[in-house]
Formats: structure tokens, sequence, C-alpha cells
């Protein structure tokens, strides 16, 4: 996963924390707008999620924010 998508989902995971505490889930489409202006990087994000990590649609936003953290 490309660097500036790991920094959008730590930043997404980090708002959504602090808004609504660690116990928060997040699907992979809360980190794009809701325009698909962007399709390739959509894809990436769904490869990362639902390929390589084989998670649920949603998940605690802490433990993405350290599945990518232990990626990086």
């Amino acid at each position: 996963m490309r660097d500036s998508l790991k920094q959008r989902f730590i930043a997404g995971c980090d708002e959504k924390t602090e808004k609504k505490g660690d116990n928060v889930g997040l699907s992979f489409y809360a980190f794009f707008k809701n325009k698909n202006d962007d399709p390739e990087l959509l894809m990436e994000a769904a490869t990362w999620w639902i390929k390589t990590h084989k998670l649920d649609h949603f998940e605690k936003a802490v433990k993405i924010k350290q599945l990518i953290l232990n990626d990086m």
C-alpha cells in the first residue's frame, strides 16, 4: 500500500477514535468521499483490506491503525 494511503488510514482512524472512542468500527469506504473520484486508490485499499488481511467489512479503528503501523 502506498504511503499516502497509509497516512490517510492513520489520520482517519485517529479522527474517528478521538470523536467516538476506541470501540469505533470502520469500513475501508470510510476513508473515501462518497464519489468514486480515484478508483485505483479505492481498489488498492480494498485489496489491502479484503485480500491481504482478510478483514471483515467493519473493523475497529485501533486494529486498522495497528496493522498499518506494523506494515510500515
